[in-house]
């Protein structure tokens, strides 16, 4: 990868709140032969310390980073990354309150990462960068958008997360918690970007998890396409307090959302 694209493939790290996503897939170029159609992505070579890895790129910005288990026997998921400004530190509040640390941290990609689960056992991960690249999330077709937490006690995971990542503590024109559409909300340069729920009964997976939702121009137009690349739905498009909603399974498993309408 050249100077140039390395600069502006640069993983973002805002603290305190999702910064970065990132899939681990069994193959790794049918993921990108997914994702790519369909979100727009374009893809530059990352560090492959642990085996292939790709970032996915959206408007000269990378949004996602893309890597293989095959030989791991990982699960296909996403994992969300919180931005921290020292990776040990918040590792250490992690384990303080409840949570495990799975993975580092370490060093990988000009930054520092860690791999954990709150005290429910939804994964997330830590991120430690070098650079603060504007907001938390772009807003452009292909981009996450929204991440949302389904768990058992919405209340008590915010407590978990408040404490790690010092939300009290920071700049409430920076960072701000509230409470709405039932959902504990957490927004950063006036927009909201990430919401902790209850898990409901309808909820096909019983494990708490943090749901990634990609930015698409036609919600059920990108359901089509999903799933003529192989994707399957987990349930219909709904509109939502904060846009157009649909779940699905990419053909490797691994979960994620689309969501349109969100300025």
């Amino acid at each position: 990868m050249t100077d140039a694209a390395a600069a502006r493939a640069a993983v973002r790290c805002v603290p305190a709140v999702p910064s970065w996503v990132t899939l681990m897939a069994r193959d790794l170029e049918a993921a990108q032969d997914f994702y790519g159609p369909l979100l727009g992505w374009s893809f530059e070579r990352g560090p492959d310390r642990w085996g292939p890895y790709v970032r996915a790129v959206v408007d000269g910005v990378a949004v996602a980073g893309l890597s293989s288990s095959a030989d791991l026997q990982l699960p296909v998921a996403w994992t969300t990354y919180f931005g921290t400004e020292n990776a040990d530190v918040t590792a250490e509040r992690v384990q303080a309150r409840g949570g495990t640390v799975a993975v580092g941290p370490l060093g990988f990609d000009e930054g520092r990462l860690a791999v954990a689960s709150d005290p429910a056992g939804a994964p997330f991960g830590l991120w430690e960068g070098q650079g603060r690249h504007g907001p938390a999330w772009l807003s452009s077709p292909g981009a996450p958008v929204w991440i949302e937490l389904r768990t058992r006690d919405a209340f008590e995971a915010a407590l978990f997360y408040g404490e790690v990542f010092a939300w009290d503590g920071r700049d409430p024109r920076q960072l701000e918690v509230r409470w709405e559409h039932d959902r504990v909300v957490l927004r950063t340069a006036g927009r909201s970007v990430a919401a902790l729920a209850a898990m409901v009964p309808t909820d096909e997976e019983h494990r708490p998890t943090w749901h990634v939702y990609f930015s698409v121009l036609d919600t059920d137009a990108s359901v089509a396409q999903a799933l003529a690349l192989g994707a399957t739905a987990a349930g219909p498009a709904l509109d939502t307090p904060y846009g157009r909603v649909a779940h699905l399974h990419d053909p490797q498993g691994g979960r994620f959302s689309v969501i349109s309408g969100r300025g």
